[in-house]
């Protein structure tokens, strides 16, 4: 081990560089404005800069010393992303509203965030008291409280929920992870416990590439590319994105579905997609085998976590999901950004999800479900490509399955997603994702030429 400290020491000053200024960006700038955008860019190129370097140095690192590190790492860097408050979305605020109403044992699905009946559960930091203008119009403190209109009161209320007069979104283990994350502590603490619980599924995911790697006889070392990614810092810890549980959930579904334990899988399974239904992409690989016991058994477990629900709301259970994707332009076709340049309007959506479901049918033939890394990777980054999400956490999928298959090029991707997260020019993230589209494609292209064998000349 003393003879590893030279090796270890460079990859360690790395670490304590990206945390410095991970902790700098996210204490110290704090909130995202429009006039900071260049100073978040230009901290989080530094620290990809620093990460590649470290990533890079640590296949230095002894074999045997390099887990301990991975996982201090991840550590390291991902209490830094939890200094302050999210730096970029708001949604972590309607994660700890909904851990609150839960814990005081209401059902997040019955009432909107804005419902007056729900007045005496909330806290300062997300309720902050409304002001009044000179002109009468109400002013709420702070750079994400927002004016609203109270539910079922009179007046006006100042909120940081984005969306407070609409019902919760989130599938039933989402929200069985917010009321778990806020269970041990009082209303009126703030971000640090849905924080800790994206920090949690890091760490988690971190372990479970460690273990599997050496498994598809791939060096666990690459780990530390999932652990200490600036990506997976930001938007996992610091603006806590609950993706970070469904991807963990994901990734260990596919590993018991490799290894046989169908049922444990499909339980599994079921559980990622009722965290956030994005998982749904990594089924295609694995369904050849055995499909009818991975269908009954996914579809079982959603269906059994959405039971008490149902029974407590009815039809509410839906939450805001119909509005969401009408919000989002998937259901009047114009959500692809590189389909909508080539086809008439509101055409783009309908084709994009035609060539989904004909790469889903594809992969399902050709995929052998002992070995689905690869094909997973190219059918969630198809499908971020095609349907151009407008938020860079739906990429927390995808990095895992980067990871395990080592399709390093599609990181290009999630670079693409998020930097459109800092800025909103729609030509400038069209220009970029096809270029990152097109390294895609470039690499795999290469990848198959090498693999192919040459005729020797007669």
């Amino acid at each position: 081990m003393r003879a590893a400290i030279p090796r270890i020491a460079p990859v360690a000053v790395l670490l304590l560089a990206i945390a410095g200024v991970t902790t700098w960006l996210v204490a110290g700038v704090g909130v995202l404005t429009g006039k900071q955008i260049p100073i978040h860019l230009a901290a989080e190129g530094v620290c990809w800069t620093l990460f590649t370097a470290a990533v890079l140095l640590l296949q230095r690192v002894p074999r045997r010393a390099a887990p301990a590190l991975v996982l201090a790492g991840a550590l390291l860097v991902g209490a830094a992303g939890a200094t302050g408050q999210p730096t970029i979305s708001t949604d972590s605020a309607r994660y700890s509203w909904d851990g609150i109403v839960q814990d005081a044992g209401i059902s997040p699905y019955a009432h909107v965030p804005a419902d007056a009946a729900l007045a005496p559960l909330r806290p300062s930091w997300l309720f902050p008291a409304a002001g009044t203008a000179p002109d009468g119009t109400t002013v709420c403190p702070g750079p994400r409280a927002e004016p609203t209109e109270q539910v079922g009161a009179p007046g006006e209320i100042c909120t940081s929920i984005n969306r407070p007069r609409v019902p919760t979104i989130y599938p039933p283990v989402a929200e069985a992870l917010f009321a778990l994350a806020r269970i041990a502590v009082p209303p009126e603490v703030g971000y640090l416990p849905v924080q800790l619980l994206g920090l949690l599924a890091v760490l988690a995911t971190t372990a479970l590439l460690l273990r599997t790697l050496p498994r598809v006889g791939r060096d666990p070392r690459w780990a530390a590319a999932f652990g200490w990614c600036p990506f997976v810092t930001m938007d996992a810890v610091t603006n806590a994105h609950v993706d970070a549980a469904a991807a963990f959930l994901a990734l260990a579904a596919t590993v018991l579905l490799v290894s046989g334990r169908s049922v444990r899988g499909g339980i599994v399974l079921g559980l990622a997609i009722a965290t956030k239904f994005l998982p749904l992409l990594v089924v295609p690989p694995l369904a050849r085998r055995r499909p009818v016991l991975l269908a009954a058994t996914a579809l079982g477990t959603v269906a059994l976590v959405y039971v008490p629900h149902v029974l407590a709301v009815g039809p509410s259970v839906i939450g805001y999901l119909p509005g969401y994707l009408n919000e989002e332009g998937y259901d009047d076709g114009s959500r692809s950004a590189l389909l909508a340049v080539l086809l008439p309007d509101g055409a783009s959506t309908l084709v994009a999800v035609a060539l989904l479901a004909a790469l889903a049918v594809l992969l399902l033939l050709r995929t052998d479900p002992r070995d689905p890394w690869a094909a997973q990777t190219a059918m969630i980054g198809a499908a971020l490509v095609l349907l151009s999400p407008r938020y860079s956490w739906y990429s927390l999928l995808l990095v895992p399955f980067i990871v395990m298959s080592g399709r390093w090029e599609w990181f290009g991707v999630v670079l693409t997603l998020s930097v459109l997260a800092l800025q909103r020019d729609l030509w400038a993230f069209r220009s970029v994702l096809l270029v990152a589209l097109a390294l895609v494609l470039v690499a795999s292209w290469a990848r198959r030429r090498l693999a192919t064998p040459r005729l020797k000349a007669g």
